[in-house]
């Protein structure tokens, strides 16, 4: 069994882990299938925006995608999330993606 095949069927049993899913849109974009990574990414954020690695993960996957405003718009989202949680290390990291993109 693959790694995708495993990551789904530990999502099978619990549908919600944020963990697991994230992992399995990192599989999906390594094997290009970005749609996928995406709706499991935005998925991440809609039910639990202080998941703070998806933010990056996510937006970088639209600068890939040619979606250059909503990445711009998940990077903000994520610096605020990233603040809320006094996670540095995050924003920094988030704040470097998101001024790479606009200068």
């Amino acid at each position: 069994m693959d790694r995708v095949e495993k990551l789904k069927a530990f999502l099978k049993e619990n549908p919600a882990d944020s963990f697991v899913q994230h992992a399995l849109a990192l599989e999906y974009i390594k094997s290009g299938n970005n749609n996928e990574a995406r709706n499991l990414f935005e998925d991440i954020l809609q039910r639990d925006p202080g998941y703070i690695g998806s933010y990056y993960h996510l937006a970088k996957l639209l600068e890939a995608m040619n979606e250059k405003e909503l990445a711009i718009s998940w990077y903000e989202k994520g610096m605020a999330a990233a603040k809320k949680a006094n996670d540095n290390h995050a924003y920094n990291e988030l704040q470097g993606a998101y001024e790479d993109l606009i200068y």
